[in-house]
């Protein structure tokens, strides 16, 4: 039997942590998960590889067991025998899933025979060294790890991600949706209440709407994953909105008012000092986004004026124009003889 190096599996080195230890599996295990990788048998292998190598290193008890059997192992070769201490039950891994800070765990044994059909998804390493049991002969011990009467372990569901993409307009409101799902092979549909405010990135959890439990254990969690669309007018900086507001050259130069639109659907009056300049941005407080969680506070929006130029003038507004270029040439003139 060959040692398995469960380090090399995940792409890691004896030291790291169990942070690194537990971001490795995650990034290997969505690159070769069967639904990324339809049919391809490879990617199957590897994805089996990959639970079973996080089974031993991801708890600290087990590593520290896997780490001295390393040590020993070609004393074991020429010896002929386990280690002292492998294969009964202060080697023994429940190979059925470990939970995790956050519900983060393995794939449990009777989920990888579901996803994989019967045939045993650890390998015989594993079994002898971490899929040890307490009591009973070595006949029934050995069937147990062949998976062959195994009782039913109750177990709580796994945890499930999606993403959920959602308008700018529907974060500022707050929205109820109704999600069609598909796992545990069976569709669901759950209704979601989406908080006003809610940012790009945020996670929102949803109990007991992830996939089902085994033996009577509670199911696991739904995990939304916000990601917001991008608004044609209005652009999203924290709890601040940002637009712009056109403003004739007439209003620019002399002042007067803007119509600037907000999320809300509501229409606001913006002054506009005289001689005011092409991208001076100005703060309308309190019509930004709302703060999740904490009721009447909000951010602001910030409008950047955008002179508007004539595209075409009449006689009447070229001759107007003309007059203004020479007061402004006679100014000049005046100012440099002075």
């Amino acid at each position: 039997m060959d040692f398995k190096d469960y380090y090399a599996t995940l792409g890691v080195p004896k030291t790291a942590t169990e942070k690194e230890l537990k971001q490795a599996y995650r990034k290997l295990a969505r690159k070769h998960h069967p639904d990324v990788n339809p049919g391809d048998k490879a990617a199957e292998s590897r994805f089996k590889e990959i639970n079973e190598a996080y089974e031993v290193l991801g708890d600290a008890a087990t590593r520290k067991k896997y780490d001295e059997l390393g040590a020993n192992w070609r004393m074991y070769e020429q010896g002929g025998a386990p280690p002292p201490g492998a294969g009964g039950a202060g080697w023994h891994v429940n190979p059925g899933g470990r939970g995790g800070p956050g519900g983060f765990r393995t794939m449990t044994e009777d989920e990888m025979r579901e996803m994989f059909g019967n045939a045993d998804p650890f390998s015989d390493f594993f079994h002898t060294f971490f899929g040890g049991t307490t009591g009973g002969d070595a006949g029934a011990d050995d069937s147990r790890r062949r998976g062959r009467g195994r009782g039913r372990v109750a177990r709580q569901g796994r945890d499930v991600e999606h993403e959920l993409p959602l308008s700018l307009a529907d974060a500022w409101h707050g929205v109820q949706r109704t999600l069609a799902l598909k796992y545990d092979g069976q569709a669901r549909t759950v209704d979601v209440r989406i908080p006003a405010g809610v940012g790009d990135g945020s996670r929102l959890r949803v109990a007991g709407e992830g996939e089902r439990g085994s033996g009577g254990a509670p199911a696991g969690d739904l995990y939304l994953r916000i990601r917001l669309m991008p608004h044609p007018v209005f652009e999203r900086k924290g709890h601040d909105l940002y637009t712009r507001a056109p403003v004739p050259l007439t209003t620019a130069v002399l002042g007067g008012e803007t119509a600037v639109a907000t999320l809300a659907g509501k229409v606001l009056r913006l002054r506009i000092p005289p001689t005011t300049q092409n991208a001076q941005v100005f703060r309308l407080k309190g019509h930004g986004m709302p703060v999740v969680g904490k009721p009447g506070e909000t951010g602001d929006l910030y409008a950047t004026v955008e002179v508007q130029l004539p595209r075409s003038l009449t006689a009447a507004e070229r001759t107007h124009f003309e007059a203004l270029r020479q007061l402004e040439a006679d100014a000049k003139a005046s100012h440099a003889s002075s």
